[in-house]
């Protein structure tokens, strides 16, 4: 698996007791339909490209993360578990899948095929607020 993800870049703090997880886009469980979620997010990692996730029915799988759009997330991939993907926004706008999470960067895939890796922050999209030559990652409140 290579170096885990330090645990703190799984979470955004507000100061206080308000913090934020890295928010999942859509999932897919496996032999199940596609949820495009507005509350699911990433728990923890278990492998370079597995995570567990929480889900919008408050329960927890481990997953697959695709760079892939939400529609063309697989139920029935070969390892027998569901997939989910995260988006990234990078700073011209564009709108990306994230491939791998490092500690400090991400590496994506637009939908053009074009791969690329950016420092990543979590936090709200709001517009105009990504910093130059970074990407912002959307995330969940607690």
């Amino acid at each position: 698996m290579g170096r885990p993800i330090r645990k703190d870049k799984f979470v955004s703090s507000f100061g206080g007791v308000t913090a934020a997880k890295i928010a999942v886009t859509a999932y897919r469980t496996f032999g199940g339909s596609k949820v495009d979620s507005t509350t699911a997010y990433i728990v923890s990692q278990r492998g370079s490209r597995k995570f567990k996730i929480h889900l919008d029915d408050s329960s927890e799988e481990t997953m697959l993360l695709k760079p892939v759009a939400p529609g063309t997330l697989a139920n029935d991939n070969v390892n027998s578990m569901g997939e989910f993907m995260v988006q990234v926004t990078l700073d011209d706008s564009t709108v990306a899948y994230v491939e791998k999470f490092y500690n400090n960067t991400v590496h994506y895939v637009d939908a053009s095929g074009n791969t690329g890796t950016v420092p990543y922050t979590l936090g709200t999209d709001i517009q105009g607020s990504t910093e130059s030559g970074h990407g912002l990652i959307d995330i969940v409140s607690e």
